[in-house]
């Protein structure tokens, strides 16, 4: 059975098809939603007239930057942990 998760992104309805779980999916979508509507908060205080596409490139930049500050803490904690479990490995073939 073919699932569904439709959205609306600046006043139209967007319909995705989803090969995934759809609470994950709804989830993602729903992240997205949340990001636009802020962007197009944040930008209708500053300008009378509002490019859409300006909204959506915003909103995309906004989430591949807090995908890039999430992927390099991850990268940082893996690295402290292989650094520590090298030592802890050291240690204990050391006694």
């Amino acid at each position: 059975m073919e699932q569904f998760v439709t959205i609306e992104l600046l006043g139209s309805p967007f319909k995705f098809k989803v090969d995934t779980d759809v609470a994950k999916a709804q989830e993602v979508a729903d992240y997205l939603v949340k990001e636009v509507d802020k962007v197009e908060l944040q930008l209708s205080k500053k300008y009378n007239k509002i490019n859409q596409n300006a909204i959506l490139i915003l909103s995309a930049l906004n989430i591949a930057g807090e995908y890039m500050e999430y992927k390099k803490k991850y990268t940082d904690l893996v690295e402290n942990l292989y650094s520590r479990s090298a030592r802890l490995v050291s240690k204990i073939e050391h006694k």
